[in-house]
């Protein structure tokens, strides 16, 4: 007989202490160099690796305390090739963020690459680390609606596909558990086109570049989505999962990280995974939300694994964080103890839920 294991992940963000975001905003203002900047993020990154093993943690990220800009285009930091202005996106409480700055001169390339980050966490943890970077369905963004004289569109996206892909082997490379596609941007596209037809380009554009990859490593590659998560509001929770699902599940990729605790009707959303799901994917549902002051009971994280394995085969279900807590690296809006919290529920209630589905097989074996 059997005995199913449900691993358990976490997205990737952690909140910043004070003291680094206040860093973040000297080093903007000319305050601070570039080099202790780092150092500063080095020293939490270290701090945050030993607090989320501290907590039990079977996986860790490093906690992106270097993704200075946040999770959306850290690897274009620092680089005088980019505007301020971009792609505005309008969040559910009023604010805007900007997802993707333009392009104003070419080529287009990664100033940091997510490795660098990974190679400094692999030498501070003793237990796997993910390593999450951002969709070149994001990154496609950033090239100007109108052009560019000197550099064509085509031309861009052939970069664009060789600086994804060679991210992202080289965090295979180093030993990366997983490698998370960060694609918060697939259930915005349906609000911003509601006809699909922007998010079924950035799925051909993601499998354009999986296809790079064999199918022992494409086991190690998962794709992340949410509806957003910043300074306790999202930007498309109000998009029906019917729209994105079916259409999400046909990325060539062996792990799906899909917010699920925020979800009005969960179990819709996962009768429907269960339904599109391949035999070779396996789907991390979300059971924590990231933007509720709220801290999730054991119990409650249990009762929602139990539906999901209702419509899932357990052997293809594992748990997360409906997203990254605080990914915009400003975003002080929930504390690193509640966080912590959150995550211990979210440990100790897939360890319920394990029991309980146990105790279910024995009964019925």
């Amino acid at each position: 007989m059997e005995t199913w294991i449900i691993p358990t992940e976490q997205i990737g963000s952690i909140p910043r202490p004070r003291h680094l975001v206040e860093a973040y905003s000297k080093y903007k203002s000319g305050q601070l160099n570039y080099g202790e900047l780092t150092r500063l993020a080095e020293q939490e990154t270290a701090k945050v690796i030993k607090e989320l093993e501290a907590l039990g943690c079977p996986v860790i990220s490093d906690g992106e305390q270097r993704k200075f800009d946040g999770f959306a285009h850290y690897c274009l930091h620092n680089s005088p090739n980019y505007h301020e202005q971009g792609l505005q996106v309008d969040f559910s409480d009023g604010h805007t963020r900007t997802f993707a700055p333009h392009l104003k001169q070419a080529p287009f390339k990664y100033e940091q690459t997510a490795d660098q980050f990974l190679k400094f966490a692999l030498q501070h943890a003793s237990v796997p680390v993910k390593q999450a970077v951002i969709s070149p369905a994001m990154l496609s963004l950033v090239y100007p609606a109108q052009g560019m004289t000197d550099y064509e569109h085509q031309a861009f996206i052939e970069d664009l596909v060789e600086q994804h892909v060679s991210e992202v082997k080289a965090c295979l490379a180093l030993g990366a558990h997983k490698v998370q596609i960060d694609f918060t941007e697939a259930r915005l596209s349906l609000k911003i086109d509601p006809s699909g037809q922007l998010l079924r380009s950035f799925v051909a554009l993601i499998n354009r570049c999986l296809s790079r990859f064999n199918d022992e490593e494409i086991q190690r590659i998962g794709v992340h989505t949410c509806p957003g998560a910043d300074i306790d509001s999202t930007h498309s929770a109000n998009v029906d999962y019917k729209h994105l699902l079916p259409t999400l599940f046909d990325i060539n990729v062996g792990n799906f990280y899909v917010a699920m605790r925020g979800e009005q009707d969960p179990a819709k959303a996962l009768r429907l995974i269960g339904k599109i799901i391949k035999p070779f994917q396996r789907v991390f549902i979300g059971v924590t939300n990231p933007i509720t002051p709220e801290v999730e009971t054991p119990e409650q994280v249990c009762e929602l694994i139990l539906e999901a394995a209702r419509y899932i085969p357990v052997s293809q279900l594992g748990t997360t964080d409906d997203c990254g807590f605080s990914p915009f690296a400003d975003d002080t809006s929930t504390s690193r103890e509640t966080v912590y919290r959150k995550i211990t529920a979210r440990l100790e209630g897939t360890r319920l839920a394990q029991q309980e589905l146990h105790l279910i097989q024995q009964s019925t074996g």
